[in-house]
């Protein structure tokens, strides 16, 4: 249901930007500085806030906000802030990769709203450019402020019990992975095959055609090999070192990172972003290999289980994710770099591990499961349940960072509501009658408007 809400907000937001350039007359709601708040602006936010599932925004309360965003970008104009074509250009492809991988498909975004992807990013440009900007002001604003254990101590003390935040249910885990090993013949055999498809494209066959048929990298086989618009540190090193090395129209020679083996041709430079399409062949694990590592962690599993040796020992010595080994093969989450999941979290990790941990008590170990590495191969893992904790109120033992943060977020809205007092009575604001009336967290009207 999140996901459909966030499609029909993108919709509901694209739908009301071009209503209100083509049907209505744009009207002026309030003035900072050199910059102006439109009408259509509001309503565009408002309906994808609605949109986004917030039954609490009003317009008089997101009128504020957009108050406040003028403000901040008016500053980072001032100061010469600048944002970089290379950024807005990656963040509005990282916006519509989020809402194509919704829809499906580029084909089906492009058939929905009868434009392309390229006429809606012209559209959009400005406005993310400045939400850039914005951003940035207040993160500079905000640098450098942190908040120490005693300040933590001091606010949980003398918070209202009530006020704290509910924490969901959420568990700790483990693993031990391991690879199957892939043989110097198999190795081998994926070199050739890459090798002979790329002598066929030397020879006039089409890059993208054969990309189609035997590419096995899923997120580009399809759209004959192509990735658009790659900055450095997109890809693995070795993927990037080719990219910005060969020429326009080249074809590379036959190149090895952890996926496989890639031949590249490059499509175009523009500035510090390339466009390239690539072919990938992969190693072929035989069965028995992978029946290998599963009988290995099984060994493992039956050590661990006889106290012959600690799973965060185990992990360090012998598990192949060279991520959770360095931490005693204790997983980081990647939305909050912390080691605490909730289950749904846990989900968006590998749907297939809610499923294994759901009845396991702390402590307990699986046997050997099957996985996909982030690499796209296949292997095994044991998986470990270090902690749960049933839905709560936040507490300082098991829920100090989340505390901290709201601690550190107090700190800082504090840091820029002094900032925008001080801006307000030095900066020329304008508002419309319409939003006299607002009640205000912030003196907006105590200037001369």
């Amino acid at each position: 249901m999140k996901k459909i809400s966030l499609i029909i907000a993108f919709i509901l937001l694209i739908i009301s930007n071009n209503n209100a350039q083509e049907n209505t007359i744009e009207k002026i709601i309030a003035v900072v500085g050199s910059n102006i708040l439109m009408q259509s602006e509001l309503e565009t936010q408002y309906i994808q806030r609605v949109g986004e599932g917030n039954t609490e925004i009003t317009k008089c309360k997101l009128f504020e906000e957009l108050l406040y965003q003028k403000l901040l970008l008016e500053q980072a104009q001032k100061d010469s802030i600048e944002i970089s074509d290379t950024q807005v250009e990656s963040e509005l492809e990282r916006r519509f990769r989020f809402y194509i991988t919704q829809l499906g498909s580029e084909e089906k975004f492009v058939q929905f709203y009868g434009k392309t992807i390229a006429a809606f990013k012209i559209e959009l440009r400005d406005k993310i450019r400045d939400l850039l900007l914005s951003q940035t002001m207040q993160g500079k604003i905000t640098n450098g402020i942190s908040v120490t254990p005693s300040e933590v101590k001091n606010y949980y003390n003398n918070i209202n019990p009530d006020s704290l935040p509910l924490i969901n249910a959420e568990v700790e885990i483990g693993q031990i992975v391991k690879k199957p090993f892939i043989s110097l013949e198999a190795k081998a055999e994926a070199k050739k095959k890459t090798e002979d498809i790329r002598q066929r494209i030397l020879k006039g066959e089409k890059f993208s055609t054969l990309a189609v048929l035997y590419s096995e990298d899923p997120g580009s086989s399809k759209n004959g090999g192509e990735y658009k618009n790659i900055q450095r540190g997109m890809f693995v090193p070795e993927f990037d070192a080719v990219a910005f090395r060969i020429k326009e129209k080249e074809i590379s020679e036959v190149f090895e990172t952890l996926y496989g083996y890639h031949i590249m041709e490059l499509i175009e430079r523009k500035g510090e972003m390339v466009d390239v399409r690539h072919i990938l062949i992969a190693p072929q694990v035989a069965t028995s290999d992978i029946l290998a590592a599963k009988l290995f962690l099984d060994s493992i599993h039956n050590l661990i289980n006889k106290d012959s040796i600690s799973f965060s020992d185990a992990s360090g010595k012998f598990s192949d994710d060279e991520e959770s080994k360095n931490n005693g093969g204790i997983i980081l989450n990647p939305q909050t770099g912390t080691t605490k999941f909730e289950m749904d979290e846990i989900g968006q990790l590998d749907p297939n591990l809610v499923f294994s941990i759901d009845k396991m008590k702390v402590g307990e170990l699986t046997t050997a499961l099957p996985m996909t590495t982030k690499d796209a191969k296949q292997a095994y893992r044991l998986v470990y349940l270090k902690s749960r904790t049933e839905p709560h109120r936040a507490n300082l033992k098991d829920d100090y960072q989340k505390i901290q943060a709201l601690v550190l977020a107090e700190k800082q809205q504090k840091a820029v509501m002094n900032w925008t007092l001080k801006k307000i009575p030095t900066t020329y604001i304008k508002i419309a009658d319409d939003y006299k009336n607002c009640k205000f967290d912030t003196q907006w009207l105590n200037v001369k408007n």
